[in-house]
């Protein structure tokens, strides 16, 4: 491994690419075990179920004519670089930080494949209650919400303090 990956954030990809690997591989077995639409009953308030997003979270701009696809890649494709950046600035002993930008770089690249090759993301995980259902998501959607919660977390923490030169920084 070079010194600016062992150095920097860039250490913690591989979080990105365990992620990854989990959402394609949980969407793999959801297209090849399920129908459009079939539901499977786990415990009283959650099922799997396959469903379709052809827009962003709660299918936001589902309903439109194709235009979304790009823009949402799009917007993906620039998280994940501007957040690729971020990892390469910071330290790798900053943690938390560091995992927070891997599981939602892990995410984005899940989702954004699904937009590429499909057209649609593809969603699973329905929790509910009653008849209340929560909307439909992935494990993408889970990381890329695991990865901001501990973003918000990380800015919450006390006595934070930034590196301030390249010695510092191991």
């Amino acid at each position: 491994m070079s010194n600016a990956i062992r150095s920097t954030g860039l250490r913690w990809l591989w979080l990105a690419l365990l992620a990854l690997v989990l959402d394609f591989a949980s969407k793999q077995w959801i297209l090849h075990h399920f129908e459009l639409g079939q539901s499977q009953p786990l415990f009283p308030f959650f099922n799997l179920y396959y469903a379709r997003n052809y827009g962003a979270a709660f299918s936001f701009l589902a309903g439109h004519s194709g235009w979304q696809r790009w823009f949402f890649a799009s917007i993906a494709v620039i998280i994940v670089l501007i957040l690729l950046v971020m990892m390469y600035r910071s330290c790798a002993k900053e943690r938390l930080t560091n995992i927070a930008y891997a599981l939602i770089i892990g995410g984005a690249v899940g989702n954004l494949i699904d937009r590429l090759w499909h057209g649609f993301v593809i969603d699973f995980i329905d929790f509910y209650i009653g008849r209340w259902h929560y909307p439909t998501f992935n494990l993408a959607d889970t990381f890329i919400c695991i990865g901001a919660l501990l973003v918000l977390l990380d800015s919450l923490l006390p006595g934070k303090k930034k590196p301030s030169t390249e010695k510092d920084r191991r």
